[in-house]
């Protein structure tokens, strides 16, 4: 559990550059990839917290890995990478949605 609150807080980390990049520091689409991607993953940062302090590993690690795919495929077009990563992006995303889900059926259990 720890190395999976460390690398939430590194993921954190990476969210709130790549927002101040978007903000300051990029314009047009790459503005637009950044700031998404750092919403995105700053709100799956907490939620893997959050999800840590359940005792819900699982759904943690969904959050993590799909914020970072999510997150890492826009923030990589920003930098001028090929915009083919835009098709990852939705990977991430359905790994979020699982993170939800089995989230969700996780507290079921615990209420």
């Amino acid at each position: 559990m720890k190395m999976l609150a460390v690398l939430a807080a590194l993921c954190g980390a990476i969210a709130v550059g790549a927002g101040a990049l978007g903000a300051h520091g990029a314009s047009g689409d790459a503005a637009k990839w950044l700031t998404t991607g750092a919403h995105y993953q700053l709100i799956h940062v907490v939620a893997a917290l959050v999800a840590v302090r359940m005792e819900a590993r699982g759904p943690a690690w969904l959050f993590v890995a799909g914020g970072a795919i999510f997150a890492g495929t826009l923030y990589l077009m920003a930098l001028g990478l090929p915009r083919w990563l835009g098709a990852i992006t939705p990977i991430g995303g359905a790994l979020l949605i699982a993170g939800w889900l089995w989230l969700a059926w996780s507290a079921r259990g615990a209420a």
